[in-house]
């Protein structure tokens, strides 16, 4: 019995052995039902491409492209165009904003005019559930800078020593006799209103600075409370125990072959199991986007490495400067339901099959032979209640087909009750063909939506006439 007894403890002290061994080499991850990470960015240049899109990551390595690759918001004011997303969630998570630069590159401006004589405002939206946005506006920041030339990168953190926000960015500006990108900052607790910009980081001579982001670090984990990375020649690596106190410089990234001549951009992930962190960083030298960069010590620049070959894939689109916010089970599921891979598709009429529904100046009609992204909808479960549908523009996402006076116009979804009865819509079979579709009114159901003289209205349908016009079908 003794030997079986010593055999038994042999064999169980060497499957402890084996299972430690196996957890130090491989750190533990999350479950898969875990929540993950959403990314706010661009994708390229153009009107189009300078706009909001989101993805998401179960890992934080490997992304999916929300809304079929589609924007998700677009801007509508200054230059009407976004670069350089924050994402940013209050700390009760009560309150989400994004905060982006009005910049739009080969759509009006050129980099030349942007350093010079650029917005001085950022473009913000504002949301209390991640899905559903305000319209977007202007907030100035770079107005009060003497000879302040634009405004750049915004980035934001909350500050528990002073209760707000640190709002950051880049302003090209003058300053003791030197004209150069600095990182300003100003305090704000709705981005609505700001402080007083003050200087936040400068380099010395002329060496500029756009890029910076900082991430807190939990205690345990290094020297310091808080570690930024920023674009200034190099990828600078500094730590500090206050935001708006002293930092330490801590090196760069050149030891792994990354400079600021390759890449900018920073933008951290912290993985939500396990104190480890990716640094992403856009590699816009070469055109190629977002690349991780992996750390267990964000404040030890020996730590970075580069990545395995083949551990990371970001996804359909280029991903460029954003900003990542670690989900939460609530948030993933809304942020999943309202942006799914939907395709697009026009909406073609019955008795005039080469025309299609299309939008033109915020303004619903059916053209002839529409194929760009004025006559693309995406068909979403109805604003107003369950089986039924709404159609969201693609080129102006967050704006719905809605009838105001029984005629139709492209409207931006305002969150009331209203707006979603007015927007929303029955498929039934076609009043024409039943194989076609028509769609009736939510809150008046007597009425459908149908054209007259090529403009959409919605009205009863008494007659041969009305059924045609009143008949559509969903196609590519």
């Amino acid at each position: 019995m003794p030997a079986v007894l010593s055999r038994l403890a042999a064999m169980l002290v060497a499957a402890c052995l084996l299972f430690t061994a196996q957890v130090l080499a491989a750190p533990q991850r999350a479950a898969a039902a875990d929540p993950g990470y959403l990314m706010a960015h661009f994708i390229g240049e153009g009107s189009t491409n300078q706009q909001i899109y989101f993805s998401h990551s179960a890992d934080g390595l490997n992304w999916t492209d929300l809304n079929g690759g589609g924007m998700t918001l677009r801007s509508t004011v200054g230059t009407r165009g976004v670069r350089d997303p924050a994402l940013v969630r209050s700390p009760d998570g009560s309150r989400y904003w994004i905060i982006a630069t009005d910049l739009c590159i080969g759509c009006g401006q050129s980099w030349g005019d942007s350093q010079s004589n650029g917005s001085r405002n950022f473009v913000v939206w504002e949301s209390t559930d991640l899905v559903t946005w305000s319209a977007p506006r202007l907030l100035n920041v770079a107005g009060a800078i003497p000879d302040g030339r634009n405004a750049w990168a915004p980035e934001a953190i909350w500050n528990p020593e002073t209760n707000d926000y640190v709002l950051y960015w880049a302003t090209n500006a003058t300053l003791n006799g030197v004209l150069k990108h600095r990182i300003y900052y100003a305090r704000t607790t709705d981005f609505r209103t700001i402080t007083t910009p003050q200087l936040y980081i400068d380099r010395p001579g002329t060496q500029g600075i756009i890029d910076t982001q900082i991430v807190e670090v939990p205690a345990g984990v290094g020297n310091f409370r808080y570690v930024r990375s920023s674009g200034d020649g190099q990828i600078t690596i500094e730590g500090s125990n206050s935001i708006l106190g002293t930092w330490t410089n801590l090196g760069n990234l050149s030891g792994i072959g990354l400079t600021g001549a390759q890449v900018e951009g920073p933008m951290w992930l912290k993985f939500r199991d396990r104190n480890e962190w990716t640094l992403y960083l856009d590699q816009y030298a070469s055109g190629r986007g977002y690349m991780p960069v992996l750390t267990t010590n964000p404040s030890a620049t020996s730590t970075y490495r580069l990545p395995a070959s083949g551990s990371y894939n970001l996804g359909g689109t280029k991903k460029r400067h954003g900003s990542i916010l670690n989900l939460t089970a609530t948030e993933e599921a809304r942020v999943q339901a309202r942006w799914p891979s939907t395709a697009p598709k026009r909406l073609q009429s019955f008795n005039f099959q080469d025309r299609y529904v299309r939008h033109t100046n915020f303004d619903v009609r059916i053209d002839q032979n529409i194929t760009g992204p004025d006559a693309q909808f995406r068909q979403r479960p109805g604003l107003a209640g369950s089986g039924t549908v709404s159609f969201e523009s693609v080129n102006f996402p967050g704006y719905f087909l809605r009838h105001s006076g029984f005629d139709f116009q492209l409207a931006y979804n305002d969150g009331t009750g209203g707006f979603a009865a007015d927007a929303t819509f029955r498929q039934v079979a076609g009043l024409a063909d039943s194989s076609w579709s028509s769609f009736q009114s939510y809150n008046y159901p007597d009425r459908y939506i149908r054209h007259y003289a090529y403009r959409l209205k919605l009205e009863p349908i008494t007659n041969a006439t009305g059924r045609a016009d009143a008949t559509f079908r969903a196609t590519s």
